[in-house]
């Protein structure tokens, strides 16, 4: 196994996932400075924080098409553009619409992210490593999420418009992404041999594997390749029919389980849930840091496990562990006067577990269970619901806050925290150590 070329090829594909994070999280310490320099309401501001989530969604539905058509690498180069320019003109913006319209070509780019990355990575991997290095995409982007929580801290009193500042950093990351992607950076063998370009797909197996991934992999790609060949085409009709059907609803369902626990209302908002109760501002924004901190070490756990305990295992213990801290924060938030320390440690707590669990594993999952003949199109569905939640979650978190309260907002998380229980418990299969040919045989496809 050639360590070094598989090293640099994940290194570069999990560069989505850091802007991925450096976008999302970006913008927790900006929404004082864009709500008072744009004189927004609370329903307003989160328009403007959730626009991100409306081109991720957009960007996830069409991603898997182009995947397919155009292939892995050139859909990330497009991606890398999108987030230079995106990211600059975020921070130059005069005006509320103007930065709508460019935190949604910045979703753009995130929704691409998050459909043709875990793909990527899947298709390069070694079937004993690939849980793991699948979760690297994950990992990325909990040192997205670190770095756009430190970039606020250090802004924030710097110079009075330093939101622009925030919003500014993922265009230096995506310079070096582009950069990367374009410097010994293969395409993904599966698709070259899909498209008849067998030597080509040969030369990139043996770069990352030597003969021997050759040996082992190239057989069983090619007879899976053939027989997807005699299959007819699949229509988006048919995603939702049969056996078919049952794999993309547990995959589209374990997606949006993801997103609708609440993880990216919590990651865009901690700060001022940090001064709901009771922190200054330059606490809250350090606080926050220590959340990004945590999300980043609990994610190297993740990375640990996920392909020595399973991925079933990790979820239900994810999904026990967020609802014992979410109930405690929906006490606490019901409470007149909060414990700073408390609401500090629950939401640790509640980070632990999701960066443990649903963060890294449902990309797992997605990229392992669907045929390739289907997993450009069933990807892109799965991913553009979870889009489709995290827009709903991140629009609704400063209104149920508004005009309910916290601990409304802790308690619906909670709820699905344990529907999320329920629903791994019963549908969701084991896929440790397995081929991605042996997992769909597996599953009946």
């Amino acid at each position: 196994m050639n360590t070094r070329v598989l090293t640099w090829v994940t290194f570069v594909a999990v560069n989505g996932g850091l802007l991925y994070g450096l976008n999302m999280a970006g913008i927790s310490g900006a929404v004082d400075g864009i709500k008072t320099g744009f004189s927004l309401t609370d329903s307003g501001l989160g328009t403007v924080a959730a626009q991100l989530t409306v081109g991720g969604l957009i960007g996830a539905l069409f991603t898997g098409n182009f995947t397919e058509r155009y292939g892995r690498k050139n859909v990330m180069l497009a991606t890398a553009v999108l987030y230079i320019i995106s990211a600059s003109g975020c921070a130059l913006a005069g005006s509320s619409f103007m930065l709508i319209v460019f935190r949604v070509l910045s979703g753009l780019a995130v929704g691409a992210t998050s459909v043709v990355t875990p793909m990527y990575i899947s298709e390069i991997s070694p079937a004993k490593k690939r849980g793991t290095m699948v979760s690297l995409y994950q990992f990325a982007l909990t040192i997205g999420i670190l770095l756009a929580y430190i970039f606020d801290y250090l802004f924030v009193g710097l110079v009075d418009a330093g939101w622009r500042y925030m919003l500014a950093v993922p265009a230096i990351s995506g310079i070096l992404f582009l950069i990367f992607l374009t410097f010994k950076f293969p395409e993904s063998p599966r698709w070259l041999l899909s498209h008849g370009r067998k030597k080509e797909a040969i030369e990139v197996l043996t770069s990352l594997g030597g003969k021997q991934l050759v040996n082992e992999e190239l057989p069983e790609m090619e007879v899976a390749i053939e027989a997807e060949r005699k299959k007819k085409k699949i229509s988006i009709a048919e995603l939702f029919k049969g056996k078919i059907g049952k794999v993309v609803l547990i995959g589209t369902l374990i997606a949006a389980f993801q997103q609708i626990i609440g993880i990216n209302a919590v990651v865009m908002y901690a700060p001022d849930i940090f001064q709901a109760a009771g922190s200054a501002k330059n606490d809250s924004l350090m606080m926050s840091m220590v959340v990004g901190t945590v999300n980043f070490l609990m994610t190297l756990f993740a990375l640990w496990l996920v392909d020595k305990k399973g991925r079933k295992t990790l979820l239900l213990w994810g999904a026990v562990g967020m609802f014992v801290s979410l109930s405690y924060l929906t006490v606490e938030f019901a409470k007149p006067v909060q414990n700073g320390a408390g609401v500090l440690i629950a939401l640790l707590v509640y980070i632990s577990f999701f960066a443990a669990s649903f963060a890294p594993v449902m990309w797992v999952i997605i990229s392992e269970i669907y045929p390739n003949r289907i997993k450009g199109l069933a990807m892109s569905f799965s991913t553009a619901v979870s889009w489709l939640c995290t827009f709903l979650t991140v629009y609704f978190a400063p209104i149920i806050q508004g005009t309910l309260g916290l601990e409304y907002l802790f308690g619906i998380f909670g709820f699905f925290s344990v529907a999320a229980f329920v629903f791994v418990k019963i549908w969701i299969p084991e896929t440790k150590g397995k081929t991605l040919e042996q997992i769909e045989i597996d599953l009946g496809l």
